[in-house]
């Protein structure tokens, strides 16, 4: 038979109960390996004489072009994502008032989290936060609104800052857990080419490693590495094989 594309993986928890299947995400690539220890008997002859296999390391990889927090918080993280989102105003665009209390109320003020800084629109220089009373040059910043000097009135500014937005996206916190804490899941692959299928189940996983990478004009594309053991059964995987006549 033939295969040809990345095909589809999905993930579903196997150390909590009734867990949502997950789809890993537009993946790209997937890769599973298969490595072996090999053990070998020689004498006073440059060839073995015997050759024994020991243990079987089963290790998979994906890369992925879809960000889905889903995947993310269950199959890595092992938390469940909740609704609503940290977001990132960036360099909202404002003006100093020319009058007293020179002050600029942000957009999403009645949601505001954190400040992330102000510049001076026409330069691109910061501006420098104080606690309180700017001078010239400085900004101060409590809920959301954000002080100026008088020597600034007028000033074009850009304001960036985070706020929640609870009606829109997913968010999960990540605690400091004990060690030995493991999520992990089935995951199963499958892909099809002219009426041929190949699937593959892994019947026990967990991921040991979480990618993330941004690059000028090109796409994001997260990656999971995993690694596969044993079910309660003693089972690994299945391999199914659906070949045209």
């Amino acid at each position: 038979m033939y295969s040809f594309g990345s095909g589809v993986l999905l993930g579903t928890r196997t150390d909590i109960a009734n867990a949502t299947p997950v789809n890993f995400g537009l993946v790209q690539e997937v890769t599973i390996e298969e490595t072996a220890s090999i053990k070998e008997l020689t004498g006073q002859y440059q060839r073995p004489v015997a050759i024994a296999r020991g243990t079987i390391k089963t290790t998979g990889k994906a890369k992925v072009a879809r960000i889905s927090g889903l995947a993310f918080a269950n199959l890595f993280y092992g938390v469940t994502p909740s609704a609503g989102q940290v977001a990132t105003s960036f360099a909202e665009a404002a003006s100093v008032p020319a009058a007293a209390p020179y002050a600029v109320t942000v957009a999403n003020a009645t949601n505001f989290v954190d400040d992330q800084g102000v510049l001076y629109a026409a330069t691109g220089l910061p501006l420098i936060k104080v606690a309180s009373a700017p001078s010239p040059g400085q900004y101060s910043i409590s809920s959301g609104v954000v002080t100026f000097n008088a020597a600034d009135a007028g000033s074009a500014v850009l304001i960036s800052y985070t706020y929640t937005a609870n009606n829109s996206g997913q968010k999960f916190t990540v605690s400091n857990q004990l060690l030995g804490t493991t999520p992990t899941f089935q995951a199963v692959f499958y892909t099809t080419f002219q009426g041929q299928a190949l699937s593959l189940k892994l019947n026990n996983c967990t991921s040991s490693k979480l990618s993330f990478q941004t690059k000028l004009e090109d796409f994001v594309m997260p990656e999971f590495d995993f690694s596969c053991f044993a079910d309660p059964a003693g089972n690994v995987m299945t391999w199914s094989f659906a070949e045209a006549s």
